[in-house]
Formats: C-alpha cells, sequence, structure tokens
C-alpha cells in the first residue's frame, strides 16, 4: 500500500468517526427533544432515573453544561435532567434543504 492510498484510507476513517460523534452544543443554547430516551436521569447532584413521560418529543429546553458520557444537563419545563445528545438537536440548526 503506498502512502496517498494509506493516507486517504485514514481520512475515509477520520470522516466516519467525525460524523458518528456525539453532537456539540454550546451552553445557554436552545435544544429540541427529536426521541425520547427508555429513562432520564435529573441533573441533580445525586441523580435519580425518571420515566420518560417527565420530558415530551419536541419539548424545548436551555442546555446547562456538559458532562461526562455523552451527556448534556438540559434544564426543561419540568425540571433540570441529563439527556444523551442522540436525542436532541439544536433550536438553530437550519434544515439540511435550506437554501442559503
Amino acid at each position: 500500500m503506498d502512502c496517498a492510498t494509506s493516507n486517504h484510507n485514514s481520512l475515509l476513517g477520520l470522516s466516519f468517526l467525525t460524523n458518528h460523534m456525539s453532537e456539540e452544543f454550546i451552553v445557554g443554547s436552545k435544544v429540541r427533544v427529536v426521541a425520547l430516551p427508555p429513562y432520564i436521569k435529573t441533573a441533580d447532584p445525586m441523580p435519580m432515573l425518571r420515566p420518560p413521560d417527565v420530558i415530551q418529543l419536541g419539548e424545548e429546553g436551555i442546555v446547562l453544561d456538559r458532562r461526562p458520557g455523552g451527556y448534556w444537563g438540559v434544564r426543561f419545563s419540568r425540571g433540570a435532567f441529563l439527556i444523551d445528545s442522540q436525542y436532541i438537536e439544536s433550536v438553530d440548526k437550519l434544515p439540511e434543504n435550506h437554501d442559503v
């Protein structure tokens, strides 16, 4: 395998990893729930598991902080919860078919 092929394969691998990393959000920004997790954790000093119906699909909240393991602290109408980035999206995100 020559150097060019090796570099190309490395870049493809990097692209794959970048596309599958958890999304980053800015503290203070608005996010929307796009899927409900099987359970949700409170953002208390000692988190407790709660049923997913404490938040609603489509509900918007404010990002409070970043937590280990891909979790974000988000304030919703019924309290602050830890939610994995796969279940939320940025409200400020432009639609993919949006013409600029």
